[in-house]
């Protein structure tokens, strides 16, 4: 086995472990990412409801290769384009109707090196898919 191989062989065995834990149990905005991890990666969490609500989703998406997200390889691309500023990607033209219905996200990773943090309230998902493209689209 290369050196390459071992590396992915260890990334996939971590990614595998936390998306285990994260169906074990709610996942919670303040979990942090796992410190071993190299690369662009961010750690995703959308929470529906209210700020008490305990319908949280997460998950990790990776970019080195993109992995441990529905749409990994689309996420990554809109970030790769956005240089890792979920808040710089560029709105979808789409009409969502006016319907209160609060989704909160919160990311937290590195990306080229830097610490990311980005956390926003959206009055509803299709306002959050709107202006956050693929990154969060994991749970659908």
């Amino acid at each position: 086995m290369t050196i390459s191989t071992t590396a992915k062989a260890v990334r996939g065995g971590l990614l595998t472990a936390l998306l285990l834990l994260a169906g074990a149990a709610p996942a919670h905005a303040t979990a942090a990412p796992p410190s071993s991890l190299s690369g662009d990666y961010l750690y995703l969490t959308v929470t529906k409801g209210d700020a008490r609500s305990s319908d949280t989703r997460g998950t990790l998406l990776m970019c080195d290769p993109p992995q441990g997200h529905t749409l990994a390889a689309e996420a990554c691309a809109e970030l790769a384009a956005a240089d890792g500023d979920i808040a710089a990607l560029p709105p979808k033209d789409v009409f969502c109707p006016m319907v209160y219905a609060p989704v909160t996200v919160h990311a937290r990773g590195m990306w080229d090196g830097r610490q990311i943090e980005y956390a926003q309230t959206f009055p509803n998902g299709c306002a959050m898919s709107a202006r956050t493209g693929s990154v969060f689209a994991f749970g659908e």
